[in-house]
């Protein structure tokens, strides 16, 4: 075995590790860097948000495995957001799934709808994800590239 895998062979250089490694640089020369990386949250949580979690956590009935295509209240949530927001009306037992965060949720998509050999379009530049995961279940990429302004 050589210590490296196939499918992660496959992969294109992590934009976001590229960006990192290069923000480093420049710091430790003394540059001032305005991070407008990946949009991780840079404050912590509001109060009552942190006292729901806590309130939640210690529940015992929430411990459990949730169904498999997310509780139904959220679900239900879900399609009235969108409605509201959108002006899109969807069925929540046919066309909702929650998942633990988008890239989790894509990346199981990509998972189940791509036969290895696919060719996959993507935009370009996108999110690297919208490549990765479909890389990883086998596709191949083709970029195309986005409009400019």
């Amino acid at each position: 075995m050589s210590g490296e895998f196939h499918k992660i062979r496959r992969l294109p250089p992590y934009v976001f590790e590229q960006v990192n490694r290069r923000k480093a640089e420049l710091r430790a020369n003394g540059a001032d860097i305005i991070d407008l990386g990946m949009g991780n949250p840079d404050m912590p949580a509001p109060p009552h948000v942190i006292a729901k979690l806590a309130e939640t956590a210690a529940n015992p009935n929430v411990h459990g495995y949730s169904a498999s295509r997310g509780i139904p209240g959220l679900r239900r949530a879900l399609v009235e957001y969108y409605q509201r927001r959108f002006d899109v009306k969807l069925d929540k037992n046919r066309e909702v799934i929650v998942t633990l965060g988008s890239k989790e949720g894509f990346a199981n998509l990509a998972q189940a709808i791509t036969a290895p050999g696919d060719v996959i379009l993507a935009p370009d530049p996108s999110y690297p994800l919208h490549h990765f995961g479909f890389i990883m279940a086998g596709a191949s990429i083709r970029a195309i590239p986005a409009p400019t302004p």
